[in-house]
């Protein structure tokens, strides 16, 4: 690591590879660190070069990295609450020589349409948080706590300012967990994102799945196509070969069995 990258990596934080044009990302084991989930979403989401791109409570801001790795320039901003993620994020960004198209922006993810104004983005995603259970928390403002339980947040209000901020015709990309699909759904009808694309994941091919990614388009007609399932894992810690294409750039060597974010 040169002086450069040494004065953007703090003390007590590693700059992970991304496996993705060379890009790294500024995590610290103390704060909750990305996994497979916002990969597979930053995979599963679509963009054209030139599209205005919003993900919501980015955390480190790895889904806008991913996907400028994936789908090439685009204008992207990413909304986070949390102080500290927003500055681990800009670094992030800088590290990667990203500052030209990707912006952090610190703010309330309930108050985006505010924040950026009403249908004023092509593409929306958000990795949100799972958990509407608080029992057994003993630290709520705890940046991990944030990260998993909707504290500052709720799907609802995920839903509704992505919808807010969508142009007609615009796309929103989620991922989240199988448990609360219903909800999901639902909610996503009710603020007029059609759901139009659908996949269920699994760690193994004799698991039930464990995440889901839906797509919606702010004004669509009514027809949802079920991709077939993704698997992730083929044997004990060794990737599928889609998920090695989905994670690795171009690599799918079989010595990768353990490295990469967990399931």
């Amino acid at each position: 690591m040169d002086r450069w990258q040494q004065e953007l990596v703090h003390e007590g934080e590693r700059a992970d590879s991304l496996d993705r044009k060379g890009y790294q990302i500024i995590q610290s084991p103390r704060r909750f660190c990305f996994g497979m989930d916002a990969v597979l979403l930053a995979a599963f989401a679509r963009n054209k070069e030139g599209d205005r791109v919003l993900d919501l409570g980015t955390g480190t801001g790895v889904i806008p990295i991913l996907m400028e790795a994936r789908y090439g320039k685009a204008e992207y901003r990413a909304l986070e609450i949390q102080a500290a993620s927003c500055d681990m994020a800009r670094r992030s960004v800088a590290l990667n020589g990203l500052e030209n198209c990707i912006e952090i922006v610190e703010g309330d993810l309930k108050r985006a349409h505010e924040i950026f104004g009403a249908a004023s983005f092509d593409v929306v995603t958000c990795n949100p948080p799972y958990m509407t259970d608080k029992h057994g928390l003993t630290n709520p403002s705890d940046a991990m706590a944030i990260a998993r339980h909707e504290l500052l947040c709720s799907l609802e209000d995920v839903v509704r300012e992505a919808a807010r901020v969508l142009r007609p015709g615009g796309r929103s990309y989620f991922v989240h967990r199988p448990f609360r699909l219903v909800e999901i759904m639902t909610l996503m009808h009710d603020y007029g994102l059609e759901p139009k694309r659908m996949r269920l994941v699994h760690p193994y091919a004799d698991r039930e799945p464990n995440m889901v990614l839906v797509e919606g388009v702010r004004g669509g007609r009514s027809r949802l196509k079920v991709e077939p399932p993704l698997m992730i894992y083929q044997d004990q810690g060794l990737y599928t070969d889609e998920v090695k294409r989905l994670y690795f750039d171009g690599d799918t060597g079989e010595e990768r069995k353990r490295e990469g974010p967990a399931l």
